[in-house]
């Protein structure tokens, strides 16, 4: 529901970037390393935060419904 938002917000600032990562002229390395670190940060923060925790989260998720429907006595035979 909320993907196409996030997708489109995070895209204009990537390729905002963009014109920082091809910069030439005074003060380019400047420029350059700033924009590389924005296109990156936020290429690589919006897949983690979209595929990534999802995953670990169904993960954890998925442990913990497999203790809580194990019986009490069983869990406290095993600890």
């Amino acid at each position: 529901m909320r993907l196409r938002p996030i997708l489109m917000t995070t895209a204009a600032m990537v390729l905002g970037a963009i014109p920082l990562v091809i910069a030439s002229g005074a003060g380019a390395a400047g420029r350059r390393s700033m924009g590389i670190v924005i296109f990156s940060g936020l290429s690589i923060g919006t897949l983690f935060t979209l595929f990534v925790v999802p995953a670990v989260y169904r993960m954890i998720a998925a442990d913990h419904a497999k203790v809580k429907e194990t019986p009490l006595v069983e869990r406290t035979a095993v600890s």
